[in-house]
């Protein structure tokens, strides 16, 4: 198995990237043939831009741009993507947003024929989400973001492209033991990423 790990947090020192770093531990203890590669958003200065390129590559009037070939070319390599990212506003920060709008595109990521039917290109990948915010789970569910968030993201991109979400969590400040407990948490997260039965 290959994860790639895609981060978006503009501080390398962040919790959101500790979570990232334990959740690739616990994928090569559990398997230890498995692989991970990183995508660091900020790092990696990714456009999050939808531009006039972008544009014509979703009109196939051109070749994909790029950085956005080259993302495509990792996410080839892998069979299970993982997004580690903060809540930001009840969603993905605008940089994962983007990186989402430009990377997940018509004729790789899916395919609208002529007659409005969509071909879902994806389905040999399976997604986890790790989130990590300061709200607390009971405020979550009193305003619906879980089901928000699993009709945004699980539906409304992944499975629009045929992915499997196969995993979603929600590490929170107001969880028994914040911060700490989560990097035992994301651990946990990346040997069942590598060993679903377990």
């Amino acid at each position: 198995m290959h994860a790639l790990i895609v981060v978006s947090h503009a501080n390398p020192a962040s919790l959101t990237h500790a979570i990232a770093h334990r959740v690739a531990d616990g994928i090569t203890n559990a398997d230890p043939a498995a692989t991970t590669e990183f995508a660091d958003l900020t790092a990696e200065r990714f456009d999050p831009v939808f531009n006039s390129d972008d544009l014509a590559y979703f009109e196939k009037r051109a070749a994909a741009p790029d950085d956005v070939a080259r993302e495509h070319a990792r996410l080839e390599r892998a069979d299970t993507l993982v997004l580690v990212y903060p809540i930001y506003w009840w969603s993905f920060p605008a940089l994962l947003k983007g990186w989402i709008d430009r990377v997940f595109s018509n004729g790789w990521a899916y395919d609208e024929g002529p007659d409005g039917k969509v071909q879902k290109k994806l389905q040999r990948l399976q997604v986890h989400l790790v989130a990590n915010g300061g709200a607390d789970a009971g405020m979550i569910e009193r305003h619906g973001y879980a089901k928000a968030m699993a009709t945004q993201i699980d539906h409304g991109i992944f499975d629009y492209c045929g992915a499997n979400v196969a995993s979603s969590a929600r590490l929170l400040a107001s969880d028994p033991g914040f911060p700490v407990a989560h990097l035992d948490t994301a651990h946990a997260i990346g040997r069942r990423i590598a060993n679903p039965g377990s």
